[in-house]
């Protein structure tokens, strides 16, 4: 009985990769479509095993092994990445928990927290000055928006009163969406930045950086970091569901409301990659310094004696 918890865990993490999987396919598809071509669609029926194929062939390449890199950081930068990545997946909501996270939100910013320490150990590793300098910016980016992303948050969980992702999955009111619409906003913003997507891929600006800080990395290093950063994307697109777009109170209702919700914010990911150009570095900083930051303060005050008239 002692293994049951460790059972789940480990299902919820090959569930949470296999659907990484698939919404590469799906970011493909959609990709195609919106430059009016297919998409892939020779590997199986209409490229549905697509990310199979995709992963035999970066696994089975050669691994490139730089000369003047200090190997073992640089090895241990992606391993790290996907564990981190699926860590989180542990918060999942189920509808028959093994295990209790009662403090999940406060585990879920701890350990996107921790994301910085493997881009930053990536580009360092490699002892290249593209991958170097592409790290530094992405660190520069994610702890900009760490800051506003932990106030943003701050404000639906002082209206709920719990950092339990479960609970507040099951008993979150659907009028809180509502009052935090604008706040609602700003956070998936902060989303895209916090997972290096459109527009806010600097980490990754092939056009500034060669790659940036992952110009080094191939085969199944690379897959590593491709499957952290699109794990990472579903969960995000989790959270923002449980956290700001309220909830149902039947279990199975809320469970396929759930489903449909993250479905959608991950098919906006999607969307905004397929519509918007690359913005610029300084504009970026700029956004999160002088207009989510303040604006998250704001909507804290003003929130935070209502919470107390609610309660």
């Amino acid at each position: 009985m002692t293994f049951i918890p460790f059972i789940n865990i480990l299902i919820s993490f090959v569930m949470a990769l296999l659907g990484m999987a698939f919404f590469t396919l799906l970011e493909r598809k959609i990709l195609g479509y919106a430059q009016l071509r297919k998409g892939p669609n020779k590997v199986g029926i209409s490229g549905v095993p697509q990310p199979f194929a995709d992963a035999l062939k970066l696994l089975a390449k050669e691994q490139a092994k730089p000369s003047l890199s200090n190997f073992l950081p640089f090895l241990a930068a992606p391993i790290l990445s996907l564990f981190l990545a699926l860590t989180v997946w542990m918060l999942y909501p189920s509808s028959f928990p093994t295990h209790y996270f009662i403090f999940g939100t406060m585990f879920f910013l701890c350990v996107s927290s921790l994301n910085v320490y493997t881009t930053l150990a990536a580009g360092w590793s490699s002892n290249s000055k593209y991958s170097l300098l592409g790290a530094l910016r992405s660190v520069a980016q994610t702890i900009s928006y760490e800051v506003s992303m932990a106030l943003i948050l701050l404000s639906p969980l002082i209206l709920i009163c719990s950092f339990d992702v479960a609970f507040i999955n099951l008993n979150q009111s659907s009028w809180i969406f509502f009052l935090l619409i604008p706040l609602f906003s700003t956070w998936f913003t902060t989303t895209l930045a916090e997972t290096n997507r459109t527009p806010f891929d600097f980490a990754e600006g092939e056009s500034e950086l060669v790659s940036g800080f992952n110009t080094e990395y191939s085969s199944g290093s690379f897959a590593l970091i491709f499957m952290a950063e699109y794990t990472n994307i579903l969960m995000m697109s989790l959270l923002s569901a449980i956290f700001f777009m309220g909830s149902i109170q039947a279990p199975f209702l809320n469970n396929l409301f759930l489903l449909l919700k993250t479905t959608f914010l991950s098919f906006l990911f999607l969307w905004i990659r397929a519509s918007f150009p690359r913005m610029r570095y300084d504009r970026l900083m700029n956004l999160t310094w002088k207009s989510f930051l303040p604006f998250s303060l704001g909507t804290l005050m003003i929130l935070t004696p209502i919470s107390f008239m609610l309660i």
